[in-house]
């Protein structure tokens, strides 16, 4: 397979955002002819197109095949501006060049309009590094295994009212209370931060959806005041750094030698209150829906669980939740062809990616078993690759469910964020 092309434009390259860019006028596939050949629309522009504005998956997956094939980097207005990149090798090799693609201009579109930014997922270079080396080391493998044991209990605890109703929302009863109880674990939370960020961070993001930036502004403040307090106590009380993150950030110095600023310590921790909020109720809700329509294939995983590993890396990359985090070059490159110019937000959809046939055939297919299924996307690539990657793979275990009702996350975000359910027994 033939590498993305990532490199400096000729300086005669002409400007590609104007309101007459090709680049925002691919057409789009409206219905197919007999013969499998497309039917285009004329009118369609990227900024009205479902990948820009829907929060139906079916629709925001069928835009991102055709403009993988007809233009597969585009610039749409939507949001400020932003490019979007759809095809698996392009996304790959900008998310792996850290020094050409930077995150601490823009790593999330529609971005914050406070201009915050918070280490890690906002730091580049050697600002970034301290910060991912302290998360990291709370991450690792002998950490994770000591955990299980009270993840697994919460997982029971917070899953019995559904079971004992005989039905329940997956994503916002159990995904939301149980990625409270495993932040609240890692981070080594009070009860009453816990409690917060079962009942807050759900109105949070939807708010920040729908951008009601004053309920967001209030949610976060008192985010910012857990943090606060979790690294208050940790100057006074720390703890093994290899069980509790604040106690890692302590440790940590600057690439001078000093100690980390604050200000961005209390960022830090602010980012991972909610970093795993999101995320796993999505994939949850999807893996419940996928389960519920093939009951061949919840047979085949209560009968041998151990393929539940390799079919979590399928439903990750089948149902990836975040449409894609931002970078902006550095300098003028050009991208299968489209000259991008520097400091605009170019959004690497993942779940484009993972759904590229050139990469994964039959993408739209559950396949168990792909041979090259550890190259997915879902948890990003290089330096910004989520950092409680196995974290998250030890949360996503263990369902059997019939879906009754559905609600879709909106931009960044792509998937159901509310799945109602019956269970069967």
């Amino acid at each position: 397979m033939a590498p993305a092309v990532l490199s400096p434009a000729p300086p005669s390259a002409p400007h590609p955002i104007s309101a007459d860019s090709k680049a925002t006028q691919c057409p789009f596939v409206t219905e197919k002819t007999e013969s499998g050949g497309p039917v285009l629309d004329p009118n369609w522009t990227v900024d009205t197109s479902a990948a820009v504005l829907s929060d139906d998956p079916k629709q925001i997956y069928a835009e991102y095949e055709y403009m993988r094939e007809h233009c597969p980097v585009a610039w749409t207005s939507a949001h400020g501006g932003y490019w979007i990149l759809t095809k698996y090798e392009d996304i790959k090799a900008c998310a792996g060049d850290g020094v050409t693609f930077i995150s601490s201009v823009c790593a999330i579109v529609p971005s914050d309009p406070r201009g915050i930014r918070r280490p890690p997922l906002k730091f580049d270079g050697a600002a970034h590094t301290p910060y991912r080396k302290a998360l990291d080391r709370t991450l690792n493998p002998r950490r994770l295994a000591r955990l299980e044991p009270a993840l697994r209990g919460h997982a029971k605890r917070e899953l019995a009212p559904l079971l004992e109703a005989g039905q329940g929302d997956i994503c916002q009863r159990f995904g939301a209370r149980f990625s409270a109880a495993v932040e609240s674990e890692w981070l080594g939370l009070d009860e009453e931060a816990g409690r917060l960020l079962a009942e807050t961070v759900g109105p949070f993001v939807q708010s920040w959806r729908g951008g009601e930036w004053e309920f967001v502004l209030r949610a976060s403040q008192a985010f910012y005041k857990v943090a606060e307090g979790v690294m208050e106590d940790r100057r006074t009380n720390p703890r093994d750094p290899e069980e509790d993150p604040a106690s890692s950030l302590l440790l940590e110095r600057d690439s001078e030698g000093k100690e980390l600023d604050p200000y961005h310590l209390i960022g830090a921790i602010r980012q991972a209150l909610i970093v795993a909020m999101v995320a796993p109720s999505i994939l949850m809700g999807a893996i419940v829906e996928h389960l519920a329509a093939d009951k061949a294939l919840q047979n085949q995983l209560r009968s041998d669980p151990s393929l539940i590993p390799a079919a979590i890396e399928e439903f990750v990359r089948l149902y990836t939740p975040y449409r894609g985090f931002a970078r902006t070059a550095t300098h003028e490159v050009t991208i299968s062809g489209t000259v991008v110019p520097p400091e605009t937000p170019i959004t690497m959809t993942y779940a484009a990616a993972n759904r590229d046939g050139r990469q994964f055939p039959d993408p739209e297919t559950f396949m168990l078993g792909r041979e090259n299924i550890t190259s997915h996307l879902g948890f990003g690539r290089g330096r910004h690759r989520c950092a409680g990657v196995n974290l998250a793979r030890m949360m996503l275990r263990d369902w059997s469910i019939v879906e009754e009702g559905r609600e879709f996350a909106k931009l960044p975000e792509v998937g159901l964020i509310g799945c109602k359910v019956r269970f069967v027994v």
